[in-house]
């Protein structure tokens, strides 16, 4: 193993500007035209063979040495949220309604800088992919992660195992978390209709109350995952959305509205349970509508799977990052998380392990929650990032052989 890999400071800069350059110009799911433009550029630039329109705008980048056939693959999202930014930042988004309030905008740069500085300095014996991939932010199944997988990402571009990375604000800047198996849930949306016709309140024996009934089947829903599911399964089942009538009319506030329309999310950390929920959850509609005599309307829309890190990739993704900030920096048995990622599917076709880059400064933890219009990146840990991608990419296709 060679010693500690340093990255040059006028790249961190680079980094820097690049990550400041896509926050300011954010493009949501499957429109990262110009995201990707810039991406492809850079890795040209580098000198680096690119492939593009996999998973309609997204970009793999090939770099090969020597003689060995192993490669690895290393993933970065590109997508932003339709969030309203509301910052003032210099380089705050300049699109309305849409921008980098996950971080996707600093995992790009930080790749790019690592493709940089493994293109001109890396030591290493095989092929590295790196996976720029579109449209994470999704929730469901026409996500980005999965559509790269099904269009062949990794026929075309075979790699022995694939590694994520997330910045994470609730964490140490600086941090490294993982675990083997569960790591993070899957998601699942569901929705509900309860249908009946208009009835003036005086007269509304006539026509079943859809907004009554609608509350009854979310309380009923709460009580099938309360009493009727092992308490020891984490789930998180979430009522989001409950609209009924009109309440921009305030004349309508006179009639019993003809529908009710519920959506709601579910994580869990056990793929099976996706199957009892969607049976059950329709039941509780179904039964709970006929017994008032109301028409009903159920959907279930499967999203991600559960992330599962394989055994013996997280063990190395450990190692290197033990190696990069230090061991008393490293949490290898952190507890699972309920939020969802794509890179789950990426997972179903590769062995591979999604880690978690702490981005909190001292203090900072709340105000850096990912999802906010306030939120912004952290470019203190780009260096960080950087390091660890080139120090993975270099450890596995070591050229004596002998992984960290």
């Amino acid at each position: 193993m060679s010693g500690p890999i340093t990255i040059d400071q006028g790249l961190v800069k680079e980094a820097t500007k690049w990550r400041r350059h896509l926050h300011a110009h954010p493009e949501t799911a499957f429109e990262e035209t110009a995201t990707a433009d810039f991406v492809a550029a850079k890795l040209q630039e580098f000198g680096i063979e690119v492939h593009r329109g996999l998973g309609k705008t997204g970009v793999v980048g090939t770099l090969k040495r020597g003689t060995s056939p192993v490669a690895i693959g290393l993933r970065a999202d590109m997508d932003a949220l339709f969030i309203h930014e509301e910052t003032n930042l210099e380089y705050r988004s300049r699109v309305d309604g849409k921008m980098h309030a996950c971080g996707h905008d600093g995992h790009t740069a930080m790749l790019l800088a690592a493709a940089s500085h493994l293109a001109r300095h890396g030591d290493f014996d095989g092929t590295i992919r790196f996976i720029f991939q579109p449209a994470e932010e999704t929730g469901d199944e026409r996500c980005g992660g999965n559509l790269m997988v099904r269009e062949g990402l990794f026929e075309k571009f075979p790699v022995e195992a694939v590694f994520g990375l997330h910045n994470m604000p609730y964490a140490p800047a600086g941090t490294i978390s993982m675990r083997t198996g569960p790591m993070l849930a899957s998601i699942d949306t569901f929705e509900f209709h309860v249908i009946s016709k208009l009835a003036h309140p005086a007269t509304q024996f006539f026509a079943p109350d859809p907004l009554l009934a609608a509350a009854r089947i979310v309380q009923d829903m709460h009580a099938f995952k309360a009493r009727y599911i092992n308490p020891a399964e984490p789930i998180v089942l979430s009522i989001t959305q409950f609209q009924s009538g009109n309440p921009a009319d305030r004349q309508s506030v006179h009639v019993t509205p003809e529908k009710a329309v519920v959506r709601g999310t579910l994580y869990t950390l056990n793929d099976a349970l996706r199957d009892v929920f969607e049976t059950g959850l329709e039941k509780i509609v179904r039964h709970a509508a006929e017994a008032v005599g109301a028409g009903h309307k159920f959907m279930f829309e499967r999203g991600y799977p559960v992330l599962r890190n394989t055994g013996k990739e997280t063990d190395f993704a450990a190692s290197v990052a033990r190696e990069v900030v230090g061991a008393d920096a490293v949490e290898t048995n952190m507890q699972p998380m309920m939020g969802a990622e794509d890179f789950a599917f990426l997972l179903g076709g590769a062995p591979g392990s999604y880690v978690l880059l702490g981005a909190a400064l001292e203090g900072e933890a709340t105000q850096r929650q990912l999802h906010n219009p306030n939120y912004d990146f952290n470019d203190e840990i780009i260096e960080t990032g950087v390091r660890y991608w080139a120090t993975l990419a270099e450890r596995y296709l070591a050229r004596d052989g002998a992984r960290a």
